[in-house]
C-alpha cells in the first residue's frame, strides 16, 4: 500500500511551509507529496498569505527533494492551455529526474474562477474540453523526437506542434484521473488514465465506480489491472483518543464524522480501516489528506506506527 501525503495549500500556506512538509514526507519514507491545484480558500479558512502556483510549487520542490513522487490532486482543465500544461509539466519531471505525476480533472469550482475571471463552460462543454486536454497533453508527449503532433479539436487546435520538451519518463509521466462521473469520466479513464483515484467517497461508492472504469476498459481492449486504484482520506491520527480529539479539533470536525468519512483514531483503528478498505475496493494507493500543514508530527506517527502494517 503506498501513503501518498496530500496537501491543500489554498487554505493557508507558503512556499516554505510545503517545503517543510514535502521534506518531511521524503525523511518519513513516504511515496510521495501532493498538492491541490487552487487558487481560492474554501469556507472559513483565511488562506493567508495567499494562493501558490501548483506547478511552480512543484518545480521548487523537484530541486530540493531527491525521492519522493510529485503531483497534482488535481489540475484544472480550465486553468492551462494545454499545450503549455504538457510543457510545464515535462520540464518539472526534468527537473525532477522523472519523479512526477499529473492529475488532471475538468475544473469546478465556481467561486474560484469568478474571482479570477477564468471562464468555467457548461458541464458538457467543461467535459469536452477535458477531453480535449487529455488528447493534446498526452500526445504531445508521446510524438517522437524529430516528429510533430497537429490536433483540430473544437476547442482546441495544434498545427505541427514539435512536442519539446520530452518529460524525463518515457513515453510520459502517469496520468491520474478522478471523480464520481458515471459516463464520460470512465471513459476518459479507461483510455488514458495510468491511475483512477476517488477523493472522499465511502468504499461502496468506491467499489461501484472503480467497477465502471473497468468495463470502459474493456469495452475499448485494455487490461483493467493497468489502471492502479486509489482513494484520498482525510486523516486525524493520534496515539490515544486525547490526541485524536486534538487534531479533529484543529480541523474543526467532530472525531465521530472524522471516523466515518475519513481515516481518524490510534494507529491500529487506522490500520484495521485501511485493510477494510483494501478488502473491498482493491485499492493499492491512498493519499492522506493533511490539511494542518504544521503537524508534522502526525506525519512522522502515521510512517512509524501505521506505514510498518501495511505491508
Amino acid at each position: 500500500m503506498d501513503l501518498r501525503i496530500f496537501t491543500e495549500p489554498q487554505q493557508g500556506a507558503s512556499y516554505e511551509d510545503l517545503l517543510r512538509v514535502a521534506k518531511a514526507t521524503e525523511d518519513a519514507g513516504y511515496d510521495a507529496f501532493f498538492r491541490s491545484d487552487h487558487y481560492l480558500k474554501m469556507g472559513s479558512a483565511t488562506g493567508l498569505p495567499g494562493p501558490t502556483d501548483a506547478w511552480i510549487t512543484l518545480a521548487g520542490l523537484a530541486r530540493e527533494t531527491s525521492r519522493v513522487r510529485l503531483g497534482t490532486l488535481v489540475t484544472a482543465a480550465t486553468f492551462r492551455h494545454p499545450s503549455v500544461l504538457a510543457i510545464s509539466v515535462a520540464q518539472v519531471d526534468q527537473m525532477s529526474g522523472g519523479r512526477v505525476e499529473l492529475g488532471l480533472g475538468s475544473g469546478w469550482y465556481d467561486d474560484e474562477h469568478t474571482a479570477l475571471g477564468l471562464d468555467l463552460p457548461p458541464i458538457k462543454e467543461r467535459f469536452d474540453r477535458y477531453a480535449e486536454q487529455l488528447a493534446v497533453v498526452t500526445g504531445l508527449w508521446e510524438t517522437p523526437e524529430g516528429e510533430t503532433f497537429s490536433f483540430d479539436g473544437e476547442h482546441y487546435q495544434l498545427a505541427g506542434a514539435p512536442g519539446l520538451p520530452k518529460p524525463a519518463q518515457r513515453p510520459r509521466p502517469p496520468v491520474i484521473i478522478g471523480g464520481g462521473g458515471k459516463k464520460r469520466t470512465p471513459a476518459l479513464a479507461a483510455r488514458y488514465a495510468d491511475e483512477f483515484n476517488l477523493p472522499f467517497v465511502g468504499p461502496e461508492f468506491a467499489v461501484e465506480q472503480f467497477g465502471r472504469v473497468d468495463d470502459a476498459a474493456r469495452e475499448i481492449g485494455r487490461d483493467p489491472k493497468e489502471i492502479l486504484r486509489s482513494v484520498a482520506l482525510v486523516v486525524a491520527v493520534g496515539r490515544d483518543e486525547a490526541e485524536v480529539a486534538k487534531r479533529a479539533a484543529v480541523l474543526g470536525r467532530e472525531v465521530g464524522e472524522l471516523r466515518e468519512n475519513g481515516l481518524a483514531g490510534t494507529p491500529s483503528e487506522v490500520v484495521e480501516k485501511i485493510g477494510q478498505w483494501r478488502e473491498k475496493t482493491g485499492i493499492t494507493r491512498l493519499y492522506l489528506q493533511l490539511l494542518d500543514l504544521s503537524d508534522l508530527d502526525q506525519v512522522e506517527l502515521i510512517a512509524s506506527e501505521v506505514a510498518p502494517q501495511l505491508d
